[in-house]
């Protein structure tokens, strides 16, 4: 498929599939890959630093990781990517900051558009619209109609996003229901709960990815990464790239998965997490 970028370039190939013998090559399995990636891309500021950079390069730089990112993961068959990129807690960061990152977000919404669709993805946002300046919700809401009749895989941006605010929200949601007499106190359960996330009909992460070292999920999916293998990475975003990937599907590919039950004796086979909430 062929698309025409914003700077009138043509964009070709993009999101091919890979041959048997291209998984082979890299060690891969196609059936042993997570069906929903998450990544937590931190280490932008702290690259630039490193180099003696402005911080807001190492977000600019971060977007060529999140390019190589996404159309690896095309190729690769996941059927799900969502990206953290800016939690409901980074706007305690200074103004010229968030100033950069809200003109960066708007620009690689127009910039990576005919990616998404020589791509075929399929485009959504979750996290808080508030506080989001209009010209960023515009383009997001472009960027999503455009895409509403792809059938490739979902890229999910996590946007002004926390996941104790999602759970207040859901829980607000379900006790208005209640309250109306719209459902029973009984009727709260896990599945009703899933529903009322702003992830609803989306599956759960099968695997959660986070960059810079860091040994925390802050605040990112919390009800979504129950059962989610965390792959832990010394890299800075900056510096992830196809083969940090594989690598993280590697060893993705050699855990066993029991979601609380025990496995049969020599098994090691991994099933992907079951979908929550409302189907798409």
């Amino acid at each position: 498929m062929v698309g025409t970028g914003h700077d009138g370039t043509m964009i070709e190939e993009l999101g091919q599939p890979l041959s048997s013998a291209d998984f082979q090559a890299l060690g891969l399995e196609t059936g042993r890959l997570p069906k929903h990636v998450a990544i937590i891309m931190d280490g932008n500021g702290r690259w630039a630093q490193r180099l003696g950079l402005p911080r807001v390069e190492g977000h600019a730089k971060g977007t060529n990781a999140v390019r190589e990112t996404v159309e690896e993961c095309a190729r690769l068959g996941i059927h799900q990517l969502t990206l953290y990129c800016l939690s409901s807690e980074n706007w305690k960061r200074p103004q010229e900051e968030l100033d950069f990152l809200m003109t960066l977000f708007r620009h690689y919404l127009v910039a990576e558009r005919p990616r998404i669709m020589a791509q075929g993805l399929r485009f959504s946002m979750i996290g808080r619209r508030c506080d989001l300046p209009e010209v960023v919700l515009h383009e997001l809401d472009t960027t999503i109609e455009l895409a509403r009749n792809n059938t490739g895989m979902m890229l999910c941006l996590a946007v002004n996003y926390g996941g104790r605010t999602e759970l207040v929200d859901a829980f607000r949601t379900l006790a208005r229901q209640v309250q109306n007499g719209k459902m029973s106190l009984d009727e709260v359960t896990e599945s009703s709960i899933s529903d009322a996330l702003y992830t609803a009909g989306m599956p759960d992460p099968d695997l959660l990815i986070r960059t810079a070292g860091e040994m925390r999920v802050s605040n990112y999916l919390l009800w979504q990464i129950s059962y989610a293998e965390i792959w832990v990475t010394q890299s800075y975003w900056p510096d992830f790239d196809r083969s940090t990937l594989h690598q993280a599907f590697r060893d993705f590919a050699s855990r066993e998965r029991r979601f609380g039950g025990i496995p049969a004796t020599g098994s090691t086979l991994i099933e992907p997490s079951p979908p929550a909430g409302k189907p798409e």
